[in-house]
C-alpha cells in the first residue's frame, strides 16, 4: 500500500478516536457536573446562554471552592451553634420574625466560622452549592421570607416555614465537619 493511501486511512481514524475521546471526556464531566451539583445543576443551565456557559460557571464555582479553607468545627463550637439554634427556636414562639431574621444571621455566622465568605447572598450561594446543592433551595427560601419579614409582610406559616428552611442548612452546615464529597469519597 502507498503511503498516501496509509495516510488517507489513518488520518480519519485518528480523527474519529479523537473526536469520541472529546465527546466521551463532555459526557463524563457533564456527569461529574450533574452529581455534584444536583438541582442546583439544572437551575444554572437554564439561567446561562448555553450548557457549556453554565458549566464552565459550575467549574469556577468548584475551584473557587477548592480554594476556600473550609474547616471543621470544634465540638465545642458545634455545641455552642446547637444551644444557639435552641434558642433561636424558643424566641420563634414570641417573636416569629426576629427569629426568622436571628436564623439568618446564626446560618451566616455558621457559614463564617467554617470557612465560607459571607459577604454577598449570590456569592454565598454559589459558594454552598458545591458542597450544600441539596440543601441551597432551603436556604434561598428562608432568605426570600426573611427579606420579606423585613418589610413585614411575611405571614406566620411563612415564616415558620423560614425556619424549618434555615434549619435544613445550619443542620447541614453544623454536622458535615468539613469533610469535602472528594475526602469521603
Amino acid at each position: 500500500m502507498s503511503t498516501g493511501t496509509l495516510l488517507a486511512i489513518i488520518i480519519p481514524v485518528v480523527v474519529v478516536i479523537a473526536l469520541i475521546a472529546v465527546a466521551s471526556s463532555l459526557v463524563l464531566r457533564r456527569r461529574r457536573l450533574r452529581e455534584r451539583f444536583g438541582p442546583e445543576y439544572d437551575r444554572t443551565v437554564e439561567r446561562a446562554d448555553s450548557r457549556m456557559a453554565a458549566e464552565r460557571e459550575l467549574s469556577a464555582r468548584e475551584k473557587r471552592h477548592d480554594a476556600l479553607d473550609i474547616k471543621p468545627l470544634p465540638s465545642d463550637v458545634r455545641d455552642r451553634y446547637a444551644r444557639e439554634w435552641g434558642s433561636v427556636q424558643e424566641e420563634f414562639v414570641d417573636r416569629p420574625e426576629n427569629a426568622v431574621h436571628d436564623a439568618d444571621r446564626l446560618v451566616t455566622s455558621l457559614m463564617h466560622e467554617r470557612g465560607y465568605p459571607t459577604e454577598d447572598f449570590e456569592q454565598q450561594l454559589k459558594d454552598l452549592s458545591v458542597e450544600h446543592s441539596q440543601t441551597l433551595e432551603h436556604y434561598r427560601a428562608a432568605h426570600k421570607v426573611d427579606e420579606l419579614s423585613t418589610r413585614h409582610q411575611a405571614t406566620t406559616e411563612q415564616l415558620r416555614s423560614a425556619m424549618v428552611h434555615y434549619r435544613a442548612l445550619f443542620d447541614e452546615l453544623l454536622s458535615d465537619g468539613g469533610q469535602t464529597r472528594h475526602a469521603r469519597a
